[in-house]
């Protein structure tokens, strides 16, 4: 067994300033495009404005700026945003990268949708959705992407090797935070949907990589025999299925809206 180090949410979550993590996003699968069809369905306030928390490099951000009149992206991360602001339509006009911690970031609402990848993992979320639920517009909603591949016959030795090496000892690949948002009373939860599946072709080597962009398999908690252990291990259970070097996913995207609720006080 992998001796892993306890660590505590935070020192999670502050592994995305590092500049290897932020690089290794950009083998992260791309959204499916039926997602940002989606979201601007969802916009029917004026101004046609989008605040994406927790953006990272943008992979919301980005696509959906082509779309609406302005995308306040909000991101922790300097390092993060760097890597954005280089990729494709990291230089809209119509984007705007924001430095901060959504908790405490100055905003310009109101907003006609927000939108949150996995992010909404790291931030205090108490706080995030009062703060949501004051500079939304009357009709907006808060929309939480989630998206990955689906079915890979690989599913139960990768998972194995996740949960030997990973950070986080509770490791739940069935954990929704959507969920735990609305039993806390936090989200109403008023839509959902899911995404056809969409084919995406990857190599062997940039699927692995990919896992490093996470905060409790990041390379920066790992020695490096442990780190390549770990690439070892996962390469051993995707080559079975590999054709020429390339893996072929099927990419599929669940959406679920609703209102942020203001936390009442105890």
């Amino acid at each position: 067994m992998v001796e892993r180090p306890a660590l505590t949410h935070r020192e999670l979550g502050g592994v995305f300033g590092n500049p290897g993590v932020a690089t290794a996003y950009a083998h992260r699968p791309p959204y499916p495009p039926e997602v940002f069809d989606l979201l601007e369905q969802l916009i029917t306030d004026e101004p046609r404005t989008v605040l994406d928390i927790g953006a990272g490099e943008g992979a919301i951000a980005r696509p959906l700026a082509s779309r609406v009149e302005r995308v306040d992206a909000v991101d922790i991360s300097a390092a993060m945003i760097e890597v954005g602001q280089q990729r494709p339509g990291g230089q809209n006009p119509r984007l705007r990268w924001i430095l901060g911690a959504m908790e405490t970031v100055e905003l310009e609402g109101p907003y006609a949708l927000v939108t949150a990848g996995a992010s909404l993992h790291w931030m205090r979320w108490e706080e995030t959705l009062g703060r949501l639920a004051d500079v939304i517009a009357p009709h907006a909603y808060l929309a939480v992407v989630e998206h990955g591949p689906r079915e890979v016959p690989w599913h139960d030795d990768l998972l194995e090797v996740i949960r030997r090496h990973s950070r986080d000892p509770g490791y739940n690949p069935r954990f929704s935070v959507v969920d735990v948002l609305a039993d806390r009373g936090l989200l109403e939860v008023v839509g959902r949907a899911e995404t056809a599946p969409v084919t995406f072709h990857q190599s062997v080597r940039d699927y692995v990589e990919q896992f490093h962009s996470t905060a409790t398999l990041a390379r920066e908690h790992m020695s490096e025999q442990e780190s390549l252990d770990f690439d070892r291990a996962v390469e051993r259970a995707v080559r079975p299925w590999a054709r020429e070097d390339m893996l072929e996913l099927k990419v599929v995207a669940r959406l679920a809206w609703g209102r942020p609720v203001r936390p009442t006080s105890p």
